[in-house]
């Protein structure tokens, strides 16, 4: 990164760094270095929690009489992938990203997961700057709009769940059809979702998708106020078992 990138993403982002080599750091990829260390990973994992800490203080300001599990939910539709790399595109951080010759040539300055860590790798880099009010200034900036967004429509509990298992566990929920008795004309499925070979959530309906729905919204009720690190709630047998 010249110079003058440098000064102009930071203009982009709202922030001068006293120190030129985090932000450099933060955007250099493991596919571009041999040694441990010397990537964003780190930067990552520091910026994940610096995010989720602004996000939730603009959203308790935004939203004072929400529950803890609404505002559970709007921060994990907030923090998802999809809309950390928006963010990051919103600043151009794609072409700044240091990748290595495999990740350039399958287009990695384009892919979601790659960009969303980058952001998160760049709020690590300015809470070390210049401390978390700082990096709250940046987040409050970018997310200034979506924070005070309605909630999305509980007919959307699967993609919130989704959104929400691949921000606590890297992993997309899992849905298995348990049963399914009836006639043809009037059925009636039964499904389970489970993450990391955890039941979350159970559901019954009319349809697949409308069993599916019902045990995503278990499933969110039973994360409502979880956070990583705590243990997966115990709401029903191992995925796989026959209960």
């Amino acid at each position: 990164m010249t110079d003058d990138e440098l000064q102009a993403l930071e203009a982009r982002l709202g922030h001068a760094f006293a120190d030129p080599s985090r932000v450099r750091l933060a955007l250099t990829h493991r596919s571009s270095v041999a040694k441990q260390g010397e990537h964003n990973e780190t930067l990552e994992f520091l910026g994940d929690s610096v995010l989720g800490l602004a996000i939730s203080e603009l959203l308790l300001r935004a939203w004072p009489e929400a529950s803890e599990g609404q505002l559970s939910k709007r921060r994990a539709a907030l923090v998802n992938e999809a809309s950390l790399a928006a963010k990051a595109e919103r600043i151009d951080l794609g072409p700044l990203i240091q990748l290595g010759r495999g990740e350039e040539k399958t287009g990695g300055r384009q892919k979601r997961s790659i960009l969303a860590d980058a952001y998160e790798a760049l709020l690590g880099a300015v809470f070390l700057d210049a401390g978390f009010l700082a990096a709250q200034a940046v987040v409050a900036r970018d997310f200034a709009e979506d924070v005070v967004q309605p909630p999305v429509a509980d007919t959307e509990a699967k993609t919130q769940l989704q959104e929400l298992t691949q921000r606590l566990f890297r992993a997309p929920p899992e849905y298995t059809l348990l049963r399914a008795t009836g006639p043809d004309h009037a059925k009636d499925f039964e499904t389970n979702v489970a993450v990391a070979g955890r039941v979350l959530g159970q559901g019954r309906g009319g349809s697949k998708k409308i069993a599916e729905q019902a045990a995503a919204r278990e499933a969110l009720a039973a994360l409502e106020g979880f956070a990583p690190g705590d243990a997966l709630p115990d709401v029903g047998t191992p995925a796989g078992d026959d209960a």
